[in-house]
């Protein structure tokens, strides 16, 4: 029998990738897939959720990971290879659960701007990281950006440079005052612990000096979070609304200050790119499922795998495998490697990371369609999890401005398109 795990080889230098993939790969087999048919239903308990959640950011600590060794973290954002590293655990993570892997990887992303060198706000680190270090169970970041009036429009910085932000700051001596509502972020509905809330100083403006990123624990008076929308899939992500009501917070929990939380969004937005790795995963994993059943399942007595018609689809399948993962850590080692491709912020690096989002999601995405046409009626049978493969990354492709922004930034760069 071949190697289920054939896609899951290392990719980077990093010497304890093996051992890291194959604690992840363990907590996979073992403790998420036997349970996530039955996420869908404890999308809003997340009982069974909970636990595989358990084990893996706060028992294997997996949430303490991107803080720096100083604040006892695993000092991933001080790495060299920090994209790369998160490809690959996302890619493990997701293989179980995606919407586990995307609670998973938003622990880490809201803090990029102020764990990941070079631009590492060490106060913050210090103030936030007990939270997740010395917790006594799993605790989950957010970031806030999506506001009920503007749909992408945050996301689309380049063209709307912020005017359409309702979430408003004002300082108010040594304090930060927040007002707004934000709605969809990861690891809320009533699940986040700590906020990072894109908002303005000034309403209306299009300075880059007046985009705010301010970090609010989530038990500040004046925070809401409201309840977990049902969705299609993506159980383990919970999302809902957050109020925030003449919040205050120390005038320090601003990420860098005028002009610079402004650019270093730029750079989450293409660290958001790397969301291609939750839908390999689960691709990977459907793999695994078809090749178990193409060996089983039989046509005139003879192996579906062996006939023409379907062999060619299953060709297609790990073509678009390999192809799509060779896309997805070129741009991770892009990420990784500024000083040869040019800062993480920069137009080129953030227009490479759209375009790859949006061809690879969408590949992965008819992909697990062929592997549903090929396994029939059984591909909708929930007994095999293809179909909820299908449903949660169909999830992913609609995320940070969705396939149309992914377009529109790949046609302004490489065409000087002005399409806004």
């Amino acid at each position: 029998m071949k190697d289920p795990h054939l896609f899951l080889r290392n990719v980077s230098n990093y010497p304890a990738e093996s051992y890291i993939r194959g604690i992840i790969r363990d907590w996979a087999d073992h403790i998420a897939i036997p349970n996530r048919r039955s996420y869908d239903e404890d999308w809003q308990a997340h009982a069974l959720i909970e636990h595989a959640m358990k084990a893996l950011l706060y028992d294997l600590g997996f949430q303490k990971a991107i803080f720096p060794m100083e604040c006892g973290g695993w000092n991933l954002g001080q790495t060299d290879s920090v994209a790369t590293m998160c490809g690959w655990m996302f890619e493990e993570v997701s293989r179980a659960d995606s919407g586990i892997g995307v609670a998973m990887g938003v622990c880490y992303w809201p803090l990029i701007m102020i764990a990941a060198k070079p631009h590492v706000n060490m106060r913050l680190c210090k103030e936030f990281a007990p939270m997740f270090v010395d917790a006594d169970g799993p605790r989950l970041s957010a970031l806030c950006l999506t506001e009920p009036q503007g749909g992408a429009d945050i996301e689309n910085i380049d063209i709307v440079k912020g005017r359409t932000l309702k979430t408003t700051a004002r300082l108010v001596g040594d304090e930060w005052v927040i007002n707004g509502h934000k709605l969809w972020p990861t690891n809320t509905g009533g699940e986040a612990d700590l906020m990072a809330v894109l908002c303005t100083t000034n309403p209306g403006s299009e300075n880059p000096d007046d985009i705010a990123c301010i970090y609010v624990p989530a038990e500040t008076p004046g925070v809401t979070q409201g309840k977990p929308y049902e969705k299609v899939g993506m159980a383990a992500d919970k999302n809902g609304d957050i109020w925030f009501e003449e919040v205050r917070v120390p005038a320090w929990y601003r990420a860098h200050g005028p002009g610079l939380d402004a650019l270093y969004f730029r750079e989450v937005l293409a660290f958001a790119m790397l969301s291609s790795f939750y839908a390999l995963g689960p691709l990977i994993n459907t793999y695994e499922i078809l090749y178990e059943f193409c060996s089983q399942k039989t046509l005139n007595g003879i192996p579906l795998k062996e006939h023409d018609a379907v062999a060619a689809e299953l060709s297609e399948i790990v073509g678009g495998i390999e192809v799509s993962r060779a896309s997805v850590y070129r741009l991770a080692a892009m990420l990784d490697r500024p000083d040869i491709h040019g800062a993480r912020w920069s137009h080129e690096v953030v227009s490479y990371g759209r375009a790859t989002k949006h061809v690879v999601v969408d590949r992965c995405i008819k992909d697990i369609e062929r592997a549903m046409d090929i396994m029939g009626t059984y591909g909708a049978d929930r007994l095999w999890d293809v179909e909820k493969h299908w449903r949660d990354i169909k999830i992913i492709q609609l995320w940070v401005g969705g396939k149309q922004l992914c377009q529109m930034e790949g046609s302004r760069f490489y065409f000087d398109s002005q399409t806004l």
